[in-house]
């Protein structure tokens, strides 16, 4: 396994790491101490959830990503060896705070990064966690209107509101000096709010975001167009997840196949991002590419994501231990000119297909 530095932290953290989205629903306990297990013994130190995971979020599984991850921290004892990173999440226009997280504090318009709402969330989350810190606490998501989650462009609105970036940088920094909280990061953030947040920490001699966790892959490279640029000026990388587009670039949804218990089978709208007709021209572009050079598509997607200079890890949701095997290959798979050329081939004949 290979490290790289967290930002300006003190945390070396995988290459290759571990998104824990599927446990508790696609996994079981079992399978997710299995998953862990494995990742632990090939050098992966950083698991990452959320308080709203696992998805598709719903009342009766809120929470029970952290649980189980909890729990196998409690039987393992090696608290100290691993880095977790959890999310707050907090009300969104676009439709996901506002109409489906009513279960979590209250849902829609009172679902905030406030400073009620911080101090509940981070309490379920050790909770949960069965443990008395967090290394990487991070905003889910902007309460601001942006463009996330299969919409691209940025639709003003005069009346957006939400919480100033230094009230909430204040509340970070209250369970920092707690001892609740190690590090902060931003996930599905804009040039304008990375930005933003880095300077007003400056300015106000506040915490600063040590990560931007965003949606990059094959078919999504929208953090190319100007979001890498700030990872690397600003010392604030990428914890890039959905590596494989969900799963797609695997191959195995190719031609319309749905395999059992499945993201694509089991929620169809969910990810209606990820399955578009450009989308799958592209992907059997890239699967031909990787068998052309006799490598497994999920292998060839993950080397391309890892080698790019901004990442500083890449956030593989595995549902079995052969997945996250055949991610971790991508370590000793050194992309060559030609691969990388052909690569870029694909993506300018039309880019980013899925975002």
């Amino acid at each position: 396994m290979r490290y790289k530095k967290l930002g300006n932290s003190e945390i070396d953290i995988s290459l290759i790491s571990l998104g824990a989205m599927t446990f508790g629903e696609q996994n079981s306990q079992n399978e997710s101490f299995q998953l862990m297990d494995y990742a632990v013994e090939k050098g992966i130190n950083y698991f990452d959830t959320a308080e709203m995971y696992p998805v598709y979020p719903k009342k009766e599984t809120y929470g029970k990503s952290e649980e189980i991850i909890g729990d196998w921290l409690k039987i393992k004892k090696n608290r100290s060896k691993m880095i977790i990173g959890t999310k707050v999440a907090s009300n969104h226009p676009t439709g996901i705070g506002a109409t489906k997280l009513s279960w979590v504090r209250g849902g829609g318009e009172t679902l905030r990064f406030d400073k009620k709402n911080i101090n509940s969330a981070i309490e379920g989350s050790l909770k949960r966690l069965k443990t008395d810190y967090i290394d990487i606490y991070q905003l889910h998501w902007p309460e601001r209107k942006v463009g996330m989650f299969g919409q691209l462009d940025f639709e003003y609105d005069p009346n957006d509101f939400w919480t100033p970036i230094e009230e909430v940088l204040e509340n970070l920094q209250h369970l920092i000096k707690s001892g609740k909280v190690r590090y902060v990061g931003l996930s599905n953030e804009t040039p304008w709010g990375i930005l933003n947040f880095l300077k007003i920490a400056e300015q106000k001699n506040l915490p600063r975001v040590m990560s931007v966790q965003n949606c990059y892959n094959l078919l999504n490279r929208v953090y190319d167009i100007a979001n890498s640029e700030v990872s690397i000026r600003e010392n604030c990388g990428l914890l890039a997840y959905s590596p494989l587009a969900g799963g797609r670039l695997s191959g195995k949804y190719m031609s319309g196949n749905r395999p059992e218990n499945c993201r694509y089978t089991m929620w169809p709208g969910r990810f209606s991002r990820h399955l578009t007709e450009r989308g799958e021209l592209a992907v059997t572009k890239y699967v031909k590419l990787a068998k052309k050079h006799n490598i497994e598509p999920c292998t060839l997607s993950n080397a391309f994501v890892i080698s790019r200079p901004f990442v500083t890890s890449s956030i593989v949701g595995a549902t079995s231990v052969r997945n996250l095997e055949e991610n971790i290959k991508a370590l000793d798979l050194n992309l060559s000119n030609e691969i990388l050329k052909e690569i870029e081939q694909i993506h300018l004949s039309d880019p980013n297909p899925c975002v």
